[in-house]
């Protein structure tokens, strides 16, 4: 720190600081007055001064945070309690021991007012809470949350920290606020999430400091590192046929090649060079004494295993050898308050983040000398408890409205090097829209090279699309759940017969179809995981006799003429080699079919055949008559000469051309299959792509209005179908009133005969269910009685195997017995009662309890 006061003595001495500020304070009365295009002819030192000073600059800076409504906020909010004051007063007399012994550092950030005016400590101000949302659990996702939420305005001044700390319920609600209040509501959910997070008082680059990501390359556009693959080294063969002598001078081969880098890399330095000219940031007069607010986050908790910065601003992670931060004043988190003792010279680099060293971080409330990390959950909970002081503000949740659509007015715009990064809400676009990425070829963003657009809750599935703009190539990328299968879709045009590439989720399909190829003449199927080992399979197509349009004909009429058909197979273990077909091909207008063989071990041929199919005065009606030349074939095996091998062999031959003929015929059908269902997937795309329809989940009761009323609807249309049927079910004198007729209005004669025959019938069922317990009891005992019989004729005969099957079907047939005797028993004393409920019901029926009244 001691550097950087030298530093602002060199560059700025005191008089300088208050003339800049009086000519930014003059010059905010111009900005109303001078366009900005008119600023660039202003000084240069001057104009930098103002951007330096200049609050008014910035966009959302006219934002009157003295009108906002705090009749609304606690009473917390608007006075200090004991444990309060006596934090203010400790605070206090800890600045000024800190400012006698430390006269050349700047004054801590301490106890700024709220928005209510009033003065309070800043740990009280964090207020550690943990949001009901799963993506708020990690620190990424509460990370982006705070940084799409929130607009960023500047520090009044920024060479000095801010006057005022406003809650986070209070930034929350205008969604507005500095680099403070970023940190201090970031903090807020880390903590409450598990973290160990701490709010850092701190210097940065004017880039940082100004959120200007022009000179940043996007995150999305980094790729990851590749990790260097060992070499496999290859086993020199010493049969390996030796390569032709080369008869050119290698001197002068290497002197050219040596001679064509240096040329390339003289372009490539100088190419370079300019570029970084033109990026180069300006020089700041300012640098290292622009104040800067960001989140630390030490390791131990939640698994976290490297110490890291976030910079509230952007949401992104930074090691702490960053060097866009220049140094550290204090941290502090809900706790307790740190001021850092360690030179800045060189940043951030050297600074050990050891908070219970004394020696490197002064620490300000000496009972909590223990860094959080090291605190045991139940001593967490005790200190908490002994400073209560987290009722200054309540939980900043802004309801699930405010979460989903993130930023001010559902959309936000980044501009990086080269790219502008734009981020919707969902369903704020009506296609599904919620982040798009726009690759510019040019510093100026003029010539646009890529856009790359994430979708979210669209019912096709689509998730991604890239879209280059120089080739004119869109890939579209869907998640599993397409009606079709579909992974990935890169095409220049959704016309038929142009150049197409689908991806699919084998998985989900029957045919195990990874990727299907087409252009103008070929299409290439390729599979995965099939039981007949095909892996591959090229179809190559002539050109139609007569242009048709496409649109309205079938696939079966004038669809194009095939040509050859390629299949390839994997190695089928279970058959030979010589029989374990490797490439098949057919070819349609030459009527041939060549066959090829897998190789075998040890041979550098394979077994080959060729079949010529037979003319048509060759044929016999359908059958095919098969001759010698008809086959030519290349096999690995030695045949001995005699009449009964070769006929054995054209007969072979004869079933194999039959059975590659049907499979042709198969094969034309599977094409012109794959022919219609492109079709029909560019059909789907077009009419997906023309009317979009997004999805809500069934917990979202805002857009689920139209199907909870179908749900309802539906809901009660089944209940009364089943009350209906209920009482139908339910209606026990149904079977005895058809035999009267089911007449409305019926005699006492015929009252009592129905009341009579439902009594009957239930004495009959309930003696029949008792007689059937007695007869299954009856058997059991009589089963029992013959094995015990069986046993004591042949105990003496018996192993202690069978003794013990013995006593195991004794066992069984026991349980049940003792099982038959309790149903027995129970429905013998409730046949009375259920006999006696049904008279009660019968007289209480309505159509039967005006003639049963006095009966």
């Amino acid at each position: 720190m001691e550097v950087l006061e030298e530093k602002e003595e060199e560059e700025q001495t005191e008089g300088e600081e208050l003339k800049a500020l009086e000519i930014s304070d003059n010059l905010q009365d111009v900005e109303m007055k001078v366009p900005m295009e008119q600023l660039v002819i202003l000084p240069k030192l001057l104009l930098a001064y103002y951007l330096c000073l200049s609050a008014s600059f910035y966009p959302g800076s006219d934002f009157d945070w003295s009108s906002i409504d705090t009749s609304q906020l606690p009473s917390s909010y608007k006075t200090n309690s004991p444990k309060e004051k006596k934090l203010l007063h400790i605070a206090d007399h800890f600045l000024q021991q800190y400012t006698h012994l430390c006269p050349d550092r700047k004054l801590l950030f301490l106890h700024p007012v709220n928005e209510c005016g009033v003065e309070k400590f800043v740990s009280t101000t964090i207020r550690p809470t943990l949001l009901p949302y799963t993506e708020l659990y990690h620190w990424d996702g509460c990370a982006s949350f705070v940084s799409d939420y929130l607009t960023m305005e500047p520090l009044k001044s920024p060479i000095t920290p801010p006057s005022s700390l406003y809650s986070p319920t209070t930034i929350l609600k205008y969604q507005k606020g500095n680099c403070f209040d970023f940190s201090v509501l970031l903090c807020s959910m880390l903590i409450g999430a598990g973290y160990d997070a701490y709010c850092v008082h701190g210097y940065a680059t004017h880039e940082m400091c100004s959120l200007n990501e022009t000179l940043k390359l996007c995150p999305l556009l980094r790729k990851p590192q590749e990790v260097p693959k060992e070499g496999m080294k290859k086993k020199s063969n010493k049969y390996r046929v030796k390569p032709p002598p080369d008869l050119q001078s290698k001197f002068e081969l290497q002197q050219e090649a040596k001679k064509a880098a240096e040329t390339e890399a003289a372009q490539k330095n100088k190419e370079r060079e300019e570029e970084v000219e033109v990026e180069k940031p300006k020089r700041d007069p300012l640098y290292g004494l622009r104040v800067h607010a960001w989140v630390l986050v030490l390791s131990g908790k939640r698994e976290v295993p490297e110490t890291f910065f976030i910079n509230p601003f952007t949401g992104n992670s930074h090691s702490t050898m960053d060097e866009h931060f220049l140094g550290i004043e204090s941290v502090w988190n809900h706790r307790n308050y740190w001021v850092n003792m360690q030179d800045c010279w060189n940043g951030c680099k050297d600074l050990v983040f050891d908070l219970g060293d004394a020696i490197r971080w002064e620490i300000m409330l000496s009972r909590s000398n223990k860094p959080l990390q090291l605190l045991s959950d139940a001593e967490e909970e005790k200190e908490l408890s002994d400073r209560d002081t987290d009722d200054m503000v309540s939980d900043p949740n802004d309801g699930s409205h405010a979460f989903e659509t993130r930023c001010s007015q559902g959309r936000k715009v980044v501009l990086y090097k080269k790219a502008k990064l734009e981020k919707w809400a969902p369903y704020l676009n009506g296609n599904g829209l919620v982040k798009r990425l726009t690759v510019y070829a040019d510093l100026d963003c003029t010539e646009i090279v890529e856009v790359r657009e994430w979708f979210r809750n669209r019912e096709d599935m689509l998730d991604m699309r890239e879209v280059n703009k120089q080739t004119q190539l869109t890939t579209e990328y869907f998640s599993p759940g397409h009606l079709l299968g579909l992974k990935a879709h890169t095409y220049t045009s959704l016309e038929p017969e142009t150049e197409h590439t689908m991806e699919f989720y084998n998985e989900a399909r029957v045919d195990g179809l990874q990727k299907r190829v087409e252009n103008d003449n070929e299409i290439t199927e390729y599979f995965v995981g099939r039981d007949d080992f095909l892996h591959v399979r090229h179809m190559e197509f002539g050109k139609r006799g007569k242009k048709i349009h496409l649109a309205s004909t079938r696939t079966d009429i004038n669809s194009r003429p095939i040509v050859q058909i390629k299949e390839c197979f994997h190695r089928n273990l279970e058959k030979p080699a010589d029989e374990d077909v490797a490439e098949r091909i057919f070819l349609i207008t030459e009527e041939t079919i060549h066959l090829t063989y897998h190789l075998k071990d040890k041979y550098i041929t394979a077994s080959k055949k060729d079949f010529f199919k037979a003319a048509d005065e060759d044929r016999k009606g359908n059958e095919i008559v098969m001759t010698p030349e008809m086959c030519i074939t290349y096999q690995l095996i030695c045949f001995q000469a005699g009449s009964s091998e070769k006929d054995k062999k054209l007969l072979h031959l004869y079933k194999a051309l039959q059975q590659l003929t049907e499979e042709e015929k198969q094969l034309k059908q599977q094409v012109r299959q794959s022919e219609a269902e492109v079709l029909n997937i560019l059909k789907i795309r077009e009419n997906e792509e023309t009317a979009v329809k997004l999805t809500a989940s069934i917990y979202n009761t805002e857009r689920n209005e139209k199907r909870r009323q179908q749900y309802e609807a539906m809901e009660n249309t089944m209940e009364d179908e089943l009350l209906g049927q209920e009482e139908q079910d339910l209606d026990y004198l149904a079977p005895f009133l058809i035999q009267i007729g089911h007449r409305k209005k019926m005699t006492k004669g015929q009252a009592l005969r129905v009341r009579d025959d439902c009594l009957t019938d239930l004495k009959h069922r309930l003696v029949d269910k008792a007689n059937i317990i007695q007869a299954r009891f009856e058997k059991a005992v009589e089963e029992l009685q013959e094995k015990d019989q069986w046993f004591q004729k042949n105990h003496n005969q018996l192993s202690a195997e069978e003794e013990d099957d013995f006593l195991t079907c004794c066992s069984e047939i026991a349980f049940r017995i003792h099982i038959l005797a309790l149903r027995l028993n129970r429905e013998k004393q409730t046949a009375p009662q259920k006999y006696l409920a049904l008279e009660e019901k019968l007289h209480k029926d309505p159509r039967l309890a005006e003639y049963l009244g006095h009966a």
